[in-house]
């Protein structure tokens, strides 16, 4: 199981929206947009969990890829570099 990040996301995205672009290279497992507290619109990213070869074949064909006006960018989580940069 890969888990993606995948920012720059329009403000009227939803977590179906979402779902329905990525499932188009796999099953989406679970997915999470953040969303404003007091709005409730997208705050421009979130994270899918896909199995591993379905995660890559939506990264290379969905990173840099327009969705309602923005352009995409979707990456691996890396809890490594991550964990590294808070303690600093």
């Amino acid at each position: 199981m890969k888990k993606l990040f995948v920012g720059n996301l329009p403000k009227d995205a939803s977590e179906d929206s979402v779902r329905e672009l990525f499932s188009e290279y796999g099953t989406v497992r679970s997915i999470k947009i953040n969303s404003d507290i007091f709005t409730g619109k997208c705050r421009g990213f979130g994270f899918i969990e896909m199995e591993g070869h379905e995660a890559r074949a939506a990264v290379a064909e969905l990173d840099g890829k327009s969705f309602g006006g923005n352009f995409l960018k979707i990456r691996f989580e890396d809890k490594t570099r991550s964990r590294s940069k808070r303690s600093r």
